[in-house]
């Protein structure tokens, strides 16, 4: 009984030291995930998704964004809804976009909206590479790596918070939000990342690409691949991806650190996507800067069916935080009942350009903007800052919208919209300014083709003015 005894006690014990010597050894034996950093941030989820959407529009009125419809755009939501089906934290509405543009680089904005230039999916070998480089960018949305830094920046900037102070602020800032945008837009600070964003960005994005099925290691082989061609069309990518140092060896170490499992590496999907990129001949960022490009995806400016834009006769009602207004009932709102919006039919929105319709904000004047008089005047110089060909027309004239006293401004510009010969057009835009509170003013702004501006107005821009009406602060 008493060696049985030993025996027995020796088995256990051996048994337990074996056990405490697994489990000492277990965190190198287990699954060994990067783990992304934390940090404050002023904006809430709410306010970045739209700060992404304000910022999207603007990347749309500048680059030259192939359709959704486009058979490139189509291949590159397919493969960004895989990743999306396996990105961790906080769901964000992921949106994906083409950009014809023949550098190598593609970006992504706060709240989900990202773009792929066509010149990255010429360049990727196979779709593990393209993948890489989305989960990359989607990163940087998940961890929130814009707003995060500029919150480090600015932390004062924002207040009590931006919806808040947009249209529906009751005396806030109408415009905070879409001024805000432009900071977020390509090229702006807050989108180069600094190194560690890098290379957080780089290790959650390698564990991405293997939840999603795609070697991780293709990655580290993009980066080789774009270091290896340099020239111009890379310098964009390091500029906004700068290098950590080691990227290729730590997103190594990553691959190594996950279990093995079987990888796709490429589709035949991906090779029809590339073989459609290699016979296009996408913009330089030389000619997109001098404003090619950003109406259609082939250069040429868009022809619109008269019956697709015109009104039904029909109206629904549109209740803002500032405002409440009618529109006919065959057009859409694009946009929030909390931050600027616009109302047109669909057919008379190419590209995000309006060619028909009316956008509704706000504006805060500069300091020293004592009447509504001079607060139009500078709103006016503000729209022809991305209007260069805009003037206006005659002079300010005073008008009352159910009793408000307001300012109106006939202006022109040149339409995105051509006639059947291809000829360019002018386009009418109509400006209405009304006081909202001490510091800002809520406008509108009617837009149609000069030849069909008179119906327009007549049949739905006089209706939905006459409609509006403004809530208290």
């Amino acid at each position: 009984m008493k060696a049985r005894s030993f025996i027995a006690r020796t088995v256990a014990t051996r048994t337990i030291a074996l056990i405490l010597a697994l489990a000492i050894a277990a965190p190198q034996l287990a699954e060994a995930r990067f783990q992304p950093t934390s940090g404050s941030n002023a904006f809430s989820e709410e306010q970045e998704v739209q700060l992404g959407k304000e910022a999207a529009a603007d990347v749309y009125r500048k680059m030259p964004v192939l359709p959704d419809s486009d058979p490139l755009s189509r291949y590159v939501q397919q493969l960004g809804n895989r990743l999306v089906a396996q990105a961790p934290g906080y769901r964000w509405p992921y949106n994906f976009h083409v950009v014809n543009q023949k550098e190598i680089n593609a970006f992504a904005l706060p709240g989900g909206p990202l773009f792929v230039n066509v010149g990255t999916i010429q360049a990727a070998n196979n779709e593990a590479q393209l993948a890489g480089v989305m989960a990359h960018e989607m990163s940087h949305v998940i961890q929130r790596h814009a707003t995060r830094a500029y919150t480090r920046q600015r932390p004062y900037a924002i207040g009590a918070g931006i919806l808040g102070a947009i249209l529906g602020g009751r005396g806030g800032a109408l415009a905070g939000l879409a001024q805000l945008a432009t900071q977020f837009t390509i090229g702006s600070y807050f989108l180069k990342n600094s190194r560690d964003a890098e290379r957080e960005a780089d290790l959650l994005g390698a564990d991405l690409m293997y939840d999603s099925g795609y070697d991780p290691r293709q990655l580290a082989a993009f980066f080789e691949t774009i270091q290896a061609q340099g020239g111009a069309r890379t310098m964009q990518f390091f500029s906004d991806h700068p290098d950590p140092g080691n990227r290729q060896a730590y997103i190594a170490d990553e691959a190594r650190s996950l279990p093995p499992r079987s990888f796709v590496r490429d589709s035949a999907a991906f090779q029809d996507a590339k073989r459609r990129a290699n016979g296009m001949n996408p913009l330089t960022a030389q000619q997109i800067a001098a404003g090619q490009g950003r109406t259609t995806s082939t250069g040429g400016a868009t022809q619109v069916a008269r019956a697709d834009v015109m009104p039904s006769g029909s109206f629904n009602d549109f209740q803002h935080t500032a405002y409440t207004i009618q529109y006919p009932d065959n057009w859409q709102v694009f946009g929030s009942n909390t931050s600027s919006a616009t109302i047109a039919p669909r057919a008379g929105i190419s590209n995000n350009s309006v060619s028909y319709g009316v956008i509704i904000d706000g504006f805060q004047p500069a300091s020293g903007a004592s009447t509504l008089d001079d607060a139009t005047n500078q709103l006016v110089q503000r729209l022809r800052q991305g209007n260069p060909d805009m003037r206006a027309v005659g002079n300010t004239q005073g008008i009352r919208v159910n009793g408000i006293a307001g300012r109106s401004v006939d202006l022109v510009t040149t339409s995105t919209i051509r006639d059947n010969q291809g000829r360019t057009q002018r386009e009418h835009d109509w400006l209405i300014t009304l006081p909202y509170s001490s510091n800002a003013i809520l406008y509108l702004v009617f837009i149609a083709p000069e030849q069909d501006f008179d119906p327009l107005r007549s049949q739905a821009f006089e209706p939905m003015l006459r409609s509006l009406r403004l809530q208290p602060e």
